[in-house]
Formats: C-alpha cells, sequence, structure tokens
C-alpha cells in the first residue's frame, strides 16, 4: 500500500507572504526601469538629444500587451497601469505637461487623460481644439488632446496644423480599442512635428476643394482611406482626410481628380499608427 502523497494546503499567511513578495519585486523592477531610463537620458544627451515621445513605440507595446494577457485580472487594469508606467517615465526624462479640450463635458476627456498620462503628467484645461493647439505650438514640449471630431463648435480645426512649423497629429488613442474600453472616446493626440519618432502606418491630410463631390467617400474608400471632417466656408470645402500609410498623395490626389472637384490642395498634419480593434479572441490592425 502506498503512501499518501505529501501534501501542503495553503493557509492565508502563506498567501499573503507570496502577493508581499510578488509586490515587493514589481517594486524592485520599477526602480530598476528607472535606472535605465537615466542612463537613457545620458545617452540621448550624448547623442544630440531627441524627442521623449514614441507613439510608434508605446502602441506597439501595448498591442503586445493586450495580445499576451491572460487570467482573471481585466485587461483594463493591465492597460492603465502600462499606460502610467510609460507615461510617467517619459515625463522623468523630459518633463511635460498635456492640454486637453474639455468643452464637451470633462468626464469622458478626464478619464481618457488620466488613463493614458496618469497623475504625474499635469493636465491643462483648455476649451476648444484652437485653444489646445495653440497652447501646445507656445510649449514646444507639451501634448494636446481632442475629440476626433474636434467637437461641434471646432469648425475646421485641422487647417492649424498646416503650417510647417505648427503642431501635427502623433497619435490615435487608445492605442487598443475595444467596445468596452474605460477611456475609449476616439481622441488625437498632436505635438510639435517629430522626425524619427513619428508612426506612419496611417497619414493625415487637409484637403481644400473647391466644392463637394459625394463621390469623394467611395474613392477614397478604395484606397482605404475615409474622410473624417468635412466643413464648408461658402462653396469652398475643407475636409480631413485619413489614407493608409502605403498610399502616396499623388494617388490620393488623382482618386480626388475623379470625383470633379476642382481648385485641389492637400496638406499633410501628422499620422499614427494603426488602429487596433481588440476582441479577447479576435484582433486586427487597421
Amino acid at each position: 500500500m502506498s503512501a499518501a502523497p505529501d501534501t501542503k494546503l495553503d493557509t492565508l499567511a502563506d498567501l499573503r507572504v507570496e502577493i508581499d513578495r510578488i509586490d515587493r519585486d514589481m517594486h524592485e523592477l520599477l526602480m530598476e526601469r528607472g535606472e535605465i531610463i537615466d542612463r537613457l537620458i545620458a545617452v540621448k544627451a550624448r547623442q544630440g538629444g531627441g524627442s521623449a515621445f514614441r507613439p510608434g513605440r508605446e502602441a506597439s507595446m501595448m498591442q503586445m500587451i493586450a495580445e499576451r494577457h491572460h487570467g482573471a485580472l481585466p485587461l483594463d487594469t493591465v492597460e492603465g497601469i502600462w499606460r502610467i508606467i510609460i507615461s510617467t517615465f517619459t515625463y522623468v526624462q523630459a518633463n511635460y505637461s498635456v492640454h486637453a479640450d474639455f468643452s464637451g463635458g470633462d468626464a469622458a476627456m478626464r478619464d481618457s487623460v488620466r488613463f493614458h498620462f496618469g497623475f504625474t503628467v499635469p493636465c491643462v484645461v483648455h476649451h476648444g481644439a484652437g485653444g489646445v493647439i495653440d497652447a501646445v505650438a507656445r510649449a514646444s514640449g507639451d501634448l494636446g488632446m481632442f475629440r476626433v471630431d474636434g467637437g461641434a463648435a471646432a469648425g475646421a480645426w485641422w487647417k492649424r496644423l498646416v503650417p510647417e512649423g505648427a503642431p501635427k497629429i502623433i497619435a490615435r488613442l487608445p492605442f487598443v480599442e475595444r467596445p468596452d474600453h474605460p477611456a475609449g472616446m476616439p481622441i488625437f493626440v498632436i505635438s510639435v512635428p517629430l522626425n524619427e519618432a513619428a508612426a506612419h502606418d496611417v497619414m493625415l491630410y487637409a484637403v481644400a476643394i473647391d466644392h463637394w463631390s459625394g463621390a469623394i467617400p467611395e474613392l477614397l474608400g478604395q484606397l482605404g482611406g475615409e474622410v473624417l471632417g468635412n466643413v464648408a466656408d461658402g462653396k469652398a470645402v475643407s475636409l480631413l482626410v485619413s489614407l493608409p500609410g502605403t498610399v502616396d498623395l499623388e494617388t490620393m490626389l488623382g482618386a480626388l481628380h475623379k470625383s470633379g472637384v476642382t481648385g485641389l490642395q492637400a496638406y499633410p498634419i501628422g499620422s499614427h499608427a494603426a488602429r487596433y480593434e481588440f476582441t479577447g479572441r479576435h484582433s486586427e490592425a487597421t
């Protein structure tokens, strides 16, 4: 007759010891991450500096976290923790503020600011996309946030991003889209123009035409693009257009010419990482 296996049942005290060990290890790792940031700052200084913002890398990191996550802990919590870690360590590299448009009611925008940037990064309240754009233009190290539609009273806000030195769109939030996201309102993030750090999966253009044509959405759709904004100024029309980064400007202009519009002009106003939709079973970048 074989002896019964020597098994030990966990006690609450045992489990609390394990939890304390894990908490201690996580804290140690965060402090270790901080030491690496100190070295990163030194390396950047030797190489002539560079932007602390890496929107393409951040989008990729958040997608990888969503894909590998499992277990009882909600993805919302994990994503929120990592957003605070990333944004706070970026703040440690170079202090910055987030300028946000609260004109549409503050609840959803406040949730988005705090979910994506935490409480260490200062938030400056504005009432309109125009105010955000002006503030970011004056404070070259800051970020701006406003709804993708710019708000009902914003007009053709994208025209203010056209000048060469004007702020540009660098990201679209949230990085991981899902129907029940706790801060899921579609947001554009702007900053002074980025060079090596920009993500170019999706390109954004301010397009001016003499008149509207109903053929435009279909023609852009054939290229994988869409009209995100449409504001009339008399007979003239200003459009906000998104296109895959693989479609060049000349191809878009050729497509729009087929619609019969005249007075066509287009200006790049930024870009962002591909939109990433996550359901838990299937995810897709668009």
